[in-house]
């Protein structure tokens, strides 16, 4: 039989301890929409790109137009994940909500960074690490998306 854990009150109430959830949430919701999204356009590419070998043996006349639609469909496919940078911002949002879900548990546990602190004390040390992880983050993305805008001019 397990007993569930019961998080103080002034710890529920903090404002770092909102933050935190709300951050975790929403990097999980987007990590999971750009895996989405990055799949979706993977497994388009796949198809286009094996449909081409057996639509080339039909021997019909638009046969070659098909083909060359398919190819460039799948190139078009592929500048679209190039220049929205779906897989980088799954992995990079996935990475800050588990560094989240890192923080979250070594402070209930009163561990690593949080050992002999009290929970007011921790909540202080939590919002600066919470604040410091999403700021890493965000200069990622900024690099990333700086690095896309050089490639395109």
């Amino acid at each position: 039989m397990t007993k569930e854990f019961q998080i103080p009150e002034e710890v529920l109430k903090h404002p770092a301890w909102f933050r935190l959830q709300d951050q975790m949430k929403w990097y999980s919701k987007e990590s999971a929409k750009n895996k989405q999204r990055y799949y979706q356009l993977k497994i388009c590419q796949i198809i286009l790109a094996s449909l081409i070998p057996i639509i080339s043996l039909s021997g019909y006349p638009i046969t070659k137009l098909i083909m060359a639609l398919f190819g460039a469909a799948i190139a078009i496919i592929e500048g679209i994940q190039q220049l929205l940078q779906y897989h980088s911002l799954w992995l990079g949002y996935r990475s800050t909500n588990e560094q989240l879900k890192h923080e979250q548990y070594l402070f209930l546990s009163l561990s690593g960074p949080y050992r002999n602190l009290n929970y007011e004390e921790g909540l202080l040390l939590l919002a600066e690490r919470i604040e410091e992880h999403i700021s890493k983050e965000h200069a990622k993305w900024v690099n990333t998306t700086n690095k896309v805008s050089e490639k395109r001019n």
